[in-house]
């Protein structure tokens, strides 16, 4: 058997029936911890969903962990530290280490606020990846 996994978890628009976190005071409706779901070794994700005028309601930051928030719909704010950045469908953001933020859907957002966010801790990537290997001699299965 192959080593990966299929996780169907919905269209963007069943995100919010989603519950979870990873301790019970950080649960909420509209997140799901994929690596719960998952066996991922070196990577986390969530996929997260906010109401307009929703907030997460605290702020976090990460000693070892850097993070990168892909937002996939709505219009929102992120607390970075003393910033504030705005962002919507498209906007990408990392977070490194050490770093302080929040985040909430705007209340005149059209829509929820949808995002995923993607964790990864360890050793630096390289900047190619140096461990793959290629095979333009075998035919697509399609």
């Amino acid at each position: 058997m192959s080593d990966y996994e299929v996780l169907e978890m919905g269209g963007l628009d069943e995100w919010r029936g989603h519950y979870g976190g990873f301790r019970p005071e950080s649960s909420r409706d509209g997140r799901r911890v994929i690596d719960h779901d998952l066996t991922m070794q070196y990577i986390g994700m969530t996929a997260n969903a906010l109401e307009p005028g929703e907030e997460a309601g605290y702020w976090h930051m990460h000693a070892r962990i850097e993070e990168v928030y892909v937002f996939l719909g709505g219009h929102g704010q992120m607390g970075l530290d003393d910033d504030v950045v705005e962002v919507g469908a498209g906007t990408v953001v990392r977070v490194g280490q050490g770093v302080w933020r929040t985040w909430r859907c705007a209340p005149d957002s059209a829509g929820q606020l949808r995002w995923l966010c993607i964790r990864a801790g360890g050793s630096e990537l390289p900047h190619f990846p140096d461990d793959s290997t290629r095979d333009t001699e075998r035919p697509a299965p399609w």
